[in-house]
């Protein structure tokens, strides 16, 4: 698709769907969508097409409203109970998480989905594009979760799970799926860690197996864990942690500290400590043309 620019200098910009995405108004898949449905208008002409370009300097209206200022990337934890749908509007009215937030918390997005009846761990972020990279199985994240299941279990068939299975014509990709304890043999834990998460795939392959699934319970999202977070709680996660998850580390060597410069001898002047570091290369450089090499 051919990107279209809407200012001089829209190369230093990015793509309309990306900036709604950042500002937290909705995912960056949900803003294309509102695009469009001519929903979203720069300096005053609506646009049809994601692969317009902005600028800092773009007047970006959504549904009338101008587009919030992009503020830093959040992340928080939140303790969903169950009963609550994971959107923003439920078209049938039941009630959903963002009701159940506490006031003064920013506009949020969740990352991924838990549905109405399963609980435990759910990232929430103000920065679409951010829910967006969290979501995608490249992202290489294990989803891990507790259970509960109505049946007698076969472990054997839960190991076979690792290879993969196909339920209704759907291919699901390797489930790591471990009996915890069997409960009287009416009922069963199983911690259950997979990569993908397509929708309802745990109660999907679970029936499959004859084993219907009485309580659902996500217990960590790649490195953040539910912990000890109260049903219904939330904690922003720190901002260095984040970054640090995300493999941003400052310049340095490979621990993320930045390297200290070496001081100067004593006795030495800084201009001929690097003439005696410089000498010492060239003797190091010679030294490897002189022996031969080994094959």
């Amino acid at each position: 698709m051919e990107e279209v620019p809407v200012k001089d200098g829209a190369k230093e910009g990015e793509r309309i769907a990306k900036r709604i995405a950042r500002a937290g108004v909705c995912s960056r898949r949900d803003a294309e969508k509102l695009i469009a449905e001519r929903r979203v208008s720069v300096d005053g002409h609506v646009i049809d097409t994601p692969a317009t370009i902005v600028t800092a300097a773009s007047r970006i209206v959504v549904d009338g409203k101008p587009l919030p200022a992009m503020e830093p990337t959040r992340l928080f934890r939140y303790h969903k109970p169950d009963g609550l749908v994971t959107t923003h509007k439920d078209p049938e009215g039941r009630p959903t998480i963002f009701q159940a937030l506490p006031p003064g918390l920013p506009r949020l997005i969740s990352v991924g989905r838990l549905d109405l009846t399963s609980e435990g761990l759910l990232l929430l972020t103000n920065d679409g594009a951010l829910a967006r990279k969290l979501e995608l199985p490249a992202t290489g994240w294990v989803r891990r979760y507790r259970v509960r299941v109505h049946g007698r279990v076969d472990e054997a068939a839960l190991a076979k799970l690792a290879g993969g299975i196909t339920v209704d014509g759907v291919r699901y990709g390797p489930i790591e799926a471990v009996l915890e304890r069997a409960q009287g043999g009416a009922n069963a834990w199983i911690a259950v860690s997979l990569r993908e998460g397509k929708n309802r795939e745990i109660r999907k392959v679970m029936e499959h197996m004859g084993l219907p699934v009485t309580r659902l319970i996500r217990v960590a999202y790649g490195p953040f864990q539910l912990g000890h977070l109260e049903r219904g709680q939330v904690e922003e996660v720190q901002a260095k942690v984040l970054r640090e998850q995300m493999g941003e580390k400052p310049k340095g060597d490979r621990t993320g500290h930045a390297r200290a410069k070496p001081k100067p001898k004593r006795g030495v002047s800084p201009k001929r400590e690097a003439q005696n570091r410089e000498e010492s290369q060239r003797k190091e450089n010679a030294d490897r043309r002189r022996t031969p090499s080994r094959r």
